[in-house]
């Protein structure tokens, strides 16, 4: 039988200046009752959460508050969620902040509706979800994890020292993507740059991959054009709507690129690493992002010089190989103008290399990367990285 490609997502996107007026709204059209309502205290004291929680008040809809995630949802945290859940009687969830309350709701949605723990559906073949979670509104906060769009929850496991994923399926996905840019107007400057760079690597890594296809293929060009124009403006211009807006649609466009399928190295790295050291993942990732390009460019050559234009480089008369360069080089000039910080000054140092390496070289993303990488490959990607924080 053949191996079909296919792209599914049972998400409605809905996006405006001001789209969190509609929230009330989009709970009701969605039959909830009461919904538990699932973010972080930090949006609780930044008066975001009062925000939503009015709209919901105004509207006429019960909610359970639930604001107990934090950056990184370990396991416990996940399965008291759906605890409470069940306690309280929910129908449904509100996803209210960056990826870690999105995917924190997600995975409250699989164990509320499968029972068990969080750990018992990491991904496999077979899928173990195989029903849909309950009906979920996701409301990002920042503009990178894309969370809102992906068929995936990335959970911790504080035992194993890892991250692993649970989704894969269309069962886990929100029923509709709420997407506010006005929401990320106060973020600071560190956090614009560190999930702005997610988002690009989304795309990047989801353009390139194995797995691509035509529809991934555009909206992680699109998603690429976006960043390149807009991550600037919006670091250094916080209360420009106009670059939050777009870095937003970015964000969302980076997320379906996803589809049900991996990524590559640069997540393979970040995700692995983010379970050995408690660290923003965006900001990880962006870092990882360069050296990756860097290694890989030599098996995507056509791909990663259209990675360059989509970048705004001016790549008239230069060959392939140069043109793709071009993308690593550009990658690299936007990671330094936006000051992610470098991996020592993340808390990582070079004598876990041997670790990092190995952990990323059983991480399931690696089977995607568009260059053959082993242990060897990411000890060579490692010592890239930590080269340039020196």
């Amino acid at each position: 039988m053949v191996s079909l490609q296919s792209y599914q997502t049972p998400t409605a996107f809905k996006h405006a200046l001001g789209a969190l007026e509609n929230l009330a709204d989009e709970a009701k059209a969605l039959g909830l009752k009461r919904p538990m309502f699932v973010t972080d205290q930090g949006l609780v004291k930044a008066g975001l959460v009062d925000e939503a929680l009015s709209v919901l008040k105004k509207g006429g809809v019960d909610y359970l508050l639930f604001d107990e995630v934090i950056p990184n949802p370990p396991v416990a945290l996940v399965d008291r969620g759906a605890a409470l859940y069940a306690e309280a009687g929910c129908d449904g969830l509100i996803g209210f902040g960056g990826g870690s309350s999105m995917d924190a709701a997600k995975a409250i949605g699989v164990v509320a509706v499968h029972g068990g723990s969080a750990v018992d559906y990491e991904w496999a073949d077979p899928n173990p979800i195989v029903k849909p979670i309950p009906p979920l509104i996701a409301v990002p906060t920042t503009a990178g994890t894309g969370s809102e769009a992906t068929l995936w929850a990335v959970i911790t496991d504080p035992e194993r020292h890892i991250k692993f994923n649970i989704g894969g399926t269309p069962h886990i996905a929100a029923a509709v993507a709420l997407i506010d840019p006005l929401l990320t107007v106060n973020l600071p400057a560190h956090v614009t740059a560190g999930t702005g760079m997610d988002a690009l690597a989304h795309a990047i890594e989801c353009y390139t991959m194995a797995y691509a296809q035509p529809f991934t293929d555009a909206v992680a060009l699109l998603a690429m054009e976006y960043v390149g124009q807009y991550l600037r403006i919006a670091f250094a211009q916080g209360h420009n709507t106009e670059a939050r807006y777009k870095m937003s649609m970015a964000a969302m466009l980076g997320g379906l690129a996803y589809g049900t399928d991996s990524a590559g190295a640069a997540h393979a790295m970040s995700q692995t690493a983010g379970g050995v050291v408690d660290c923003p993942h965006g900001a990880l990732t962006a870092r990882l992002l360069g050296p990756v390009m860097e290694y890989n460019y030599l098996g995507e050559p056509q791909k990663f010089a259209r990675i360059a234009q989509a970048l705004g480089e001016d790549v008239r008369g230069l060959s392939v190989w140069q043109a793709a360069e071009r993308a690593v080089e550009a990658v690299y000039r936007l990671t330094e103008d936006v000051e992610i910080p470098t991996l020592q000054d993340l808390g990582f140092s070079e004598d876990q290399i041997p670790l990092l390496a190995e952990l990323a070289s059983k991480d399931p993303q690696t089977i995607g990367n568009p260059r053959d990488v082993d242990y060897r490959g990411y000890v060579k990607i490692y010592e890239r990285a930590f080269a340039l924080g020196a």
